[in-house]
């Protein structure tokens, strides 16, 4: 029997022959076979050319996962094939092996497969699954993982909104071994974080700003810090340990600052690390209603922009917010911002921020770029991929 084809649209042939891994549901002429969610369908162009095979799913607009340009299966084999890989980069070229460590051992596009991310934290690992037919060979993944990695135990976790996005029902869990008594304490550098790897954002922690933590505490001798956004405290564990002479915590998330006022304890800083429950919006417009001020504000908010479609409103978001901590910042002060939207690019964003001063008049320069830790590796077929986006500036 002949597997069910995908016949593009012209205009959609484009980024599949580029290798791009989500053909939308735009780009598609039409359907041939009746292929069921998950199956694996030939991508071809409108002369029937073949341009690759991915996996369908009639419920996403990312109707196709495209995963090879080849004509191959897309079966257990294959994605196991394509984990190996993935943690092979980690430990022969990153070095990232650390058994009291964390990092990102598969990054869904940045490592071919789309529709799965797997982090290690110390002897556990979290997996996060987006993507329903990647999904559909979820025990041959976890195989593979038990083979190489050997962990004590794994889970699963899943992401707001995806269940209805893609029509894949998981429930957050342990698939393997034993569950990590909680918190579990990693090791990052001369930093020791707690991570609560069962109802922590993402899979628990931010291991995307591993180097930029590093970065950040370069810049923070002597000053006064605001880190907002600060979910578990990582800038702010950084900054108190990089001579800052005093920080400010603050995140929407009461449990997520208790982690950081646990975390201030692990690293022997609770005597220069507050932590304030509060709204980033609210909380900053406060401070600069009260005359408050800040020689350093660090900014990570969550994603703003979860599609093009966000993409205004995401945008006016980030004017808004830098806008507010410009208000607070002294003058020469250090303004670390970031973007987590992949949907925003590096440019769009630092728009947003110029916008922000410019109305501010505030004049600022740029003094570094930051984006995502190597673990977190960017497909030059997805820009996508590239979803962090970070700038030093000083404001005059």
């Amino acid at each position: 029997m002949s597997r069910p084809s995908v016949h593009l649209d012209p205009k959609g042939v484009a980024p599949a022959r580029a290798r791009h891994p989500w053909i939308f549901s735009g780009a598609i002429a039409r359907v041939t076979g009746d292929p069921e969610p998950g199956a694996e369908v030939d991508v071809l162009d409108a002369d029937g050319t073949f341009l690759g095979r991915g996996l369908f799913n009639p419920h996403s607009q990312i109707r196709v996962r495209l995963y090879t340009s080849e004509d191959e299966a897309l079966d257990g084999p294959f994605f196991a094939a394509r984990v190996r890989r993935a943690i092979a980069l980690r430990s022969e070229v990153l070095g990232l092996d650390d058994p009291a460590g964390a990092c990102r051992l598969v990054f869904s596009e940045g490592d071919e497969l789309s529709g799965l991310t797997v982090d290690r934290y110390g002897r556990h690992l979290v997996v996060l699954l987006t993507g329903l037919g990647i999904a559909a060979h979820r025990e041959a993944i976890l195989d593979v993982l038990e083979e190489v990695v050997a962990p004590e135990g794994i889970l699963l976790r899943t992401e707001k909104g995806v269940g209805t996005e893609e029509g894949l029902i998981l429930k957050d869990g342990s698939l393997r071994g034993q569950p990590p008594a909680e918190p579990i304490v990693i090791q990052e550098r001369s930093f020791r974080f707690a991570v609560d790897l069962r109802t922590g954002q993402k899979t628990g922690f931010y291991l995307d700003q591993r180097q930029n933590r590093a970065r950040v505490a370069a810049y923070a001798a002597g000053r006064a810090v605001a880190d907002v956004c600060a979910y578990t405290g990582g800038f702010s564990i950084a900054t108190a340990t990089g001579g800052a002479a005093s920080v400010v915590a603050i995140d929407a998330s009461a449990g997520a600052l208790d982690l950081a006022r646990r975390n201030a304890e692990l690293n022997g800083v609770t005597d220069l690390v507050e932590a304030v429950r509060g709204d980033a919006f609210g909380w900053l417009g406060e401070q600069a209603e009260a005359g408050r001020s800040f020689d350093m504000i660090v900014l990570d908010p969550p994603r703003f922009a979860r599609s093009r479609a966000g993409l205004r409103s995401a945008l006016q978001g980030y004017q808004r917010l830098n806008g507010l901590a410009l208000e607070c910042l002294a003058p020469e002060g250090v303004l670390v911002t970031f973007s987590c939207s992949g949907r925003v690019s590096a440019e769009e964003f630092q728009e947003a921020v110029a916008r922000a001063a410019t109305e501010g008049r505030r004049p600022l320069r740029i003094l570094e770029r930051l984006g995502q830790a190597p673990d977190h590796p960017v497909s030059t077929a997805c820009p996508q991929s590239a979803y962090l986006k970070g700038l030093v500036c000083v404001a005059g």
